[in-house]
């Protein structure tokens, strides 16, 4: 069983990861060390794809642990 105080930490750590990740996507797609040229209008590079893989692994774990949380502090809530 979760305690309420860390089902709120898991949800504040999961919202953490769903909000700040996609804002570090942006900063990598608009670094010039992500293309071969042009921004989308050439190759994503290594440094591209290895942080499209980092992202997308952090945000569906963030999810994850969102999810848990959630359920957590549903389970810890006195039903009426």
């Amino acid at each position: 069983m979760i305690s309420k105080l860390a089902a709120r930490f898991l949800i504040v750590a999961g919202v953490f990861n769903v909000v700040i990740w996609p804002r570090f996507a942006k900063a990598v797609v608009d670094d010039d060390r992500a293309w071969d040229g042009a921004h989308w209008d050439s190759a994503p590079t290594a440094f591209f794809w290895v942080h499209a893989v980092l992202i997308t692994t952090a945000v569906v774990i963030g999810l994850g642990v969102l999810l848990v949380g959630i359920r957590a502090h549903r389970s810890a809530t006195p039903k009426a």
